[in-house]
């Protein structure tokens, strides 16, 4: 009798045409282990343990081959900033037969692009308004779900980043909390680029937003999405549970230092 293939591998015939590039596929088991060793390092530094942090590949610029050599290597998530790669990407798994993986909502969502992503996906990052919370909430009632978010917060002040100010977090946190169709289940945020020393601030302060937050709303707030390729291991000594990255991952051009 055969075994039945892992989660993470194609089956059937139609899974050959997503077939990743075995060499490509070490590279990728190869650059996890070094990911993986330099988490666990910061977590070390900051007192933490590994398993408190989840390592989401961020899928935005690879096709489905290469989401099926990460899975297969041990990449259990994975996000996405466009709903219409998403669910292109979905679709072609499931042509494949490949047992799919969680996939997250990273990007910009526009309330037009909700419904396509309300049963696809296991989390929405970027909720970066009341108005955003709230059309998702309201299409999430209509099909009788709950949708897990996090609230997107421009913690940095960057004029360039969308989201919350941590002000209008604070003053919106009870309202969105009670919204029907959605879970707040903590924050997401993005660092300036190429400035450690403004990378920990910024993550330090969600960590403090998240804080006040549970004072005000009562909620748990588990997750503290925050954290890519250049800075990921500043996140998780700041507290960081969901780190997001994608050239570290994918590019055989990205270097480690």
């Amino acid at each position: 009798m055969g075994t039945e293939p892992s989660e993470a591998e194609p089956r059937g015939r139609e899974a050959e045409a997503i077939e990743a590039d075995p060499a490509y596929e070490a590279f990728l088991r190869e650059r996890r282990q070094q990911i993986l060793e330099r988490l666990s390092a910061a977590c070390v530094r900051a007192g933490r343990d590994a398993s408190e942090v989840m390592v989401e590949a961020v899928s935005k610029t690879v096709d489905t081959p290469a989401v099926v050599a990460a899975m297969r290597v041990g990449y259990a998530a994975f996000g996405e900033n466009r709903p219409q790669e998403l669910v292109r990407k979905l679709d072609a798994l499931a042509a494949a037969q490949v047992v799919l993986p969680r996939f997250d909502m990273i990007g910009n969502l526009q309330v037009n692009k909700v419904n396509h992503v309300l049963a696809r996906v296991r989390l929405v990052h970027s909720v970066s308004s009341t108005h955003l919370a709230e059309a998702i909430s309201k299409r999430a009632e209509r099909a009788g779900m709950r949708v897990p978010v996090l609230l997107e917060c421009n913690v940095s002040g960057e004029a360039s980043k969308s989201g919350f100010a941590p002000d209008e977090a604070r003053a919106a946190a009870e309202e969105l909390c009670a919204l029907g169709g959605i879970d707040v289940e903590g924050l997401m945020t993005m660092a300036p680029a190429h400035d450690p020393g403004a990378a920990r601030r910024t993550f330090s302060g969600l960590r403090g937003l998240a804080d006040d937050l549970r004072a005000r709303t009562g909620r748990a707030l588990p997750t503290l999405s925050c954290g890519m390729s250049d800075d990921f291991a500043i996140a998780v000594e700041e507290g960081s549970t969901l780190v997001r990255l994608g050239r570290i991952v994918f590019s055989e051009d990205y270097t480690l230092d």
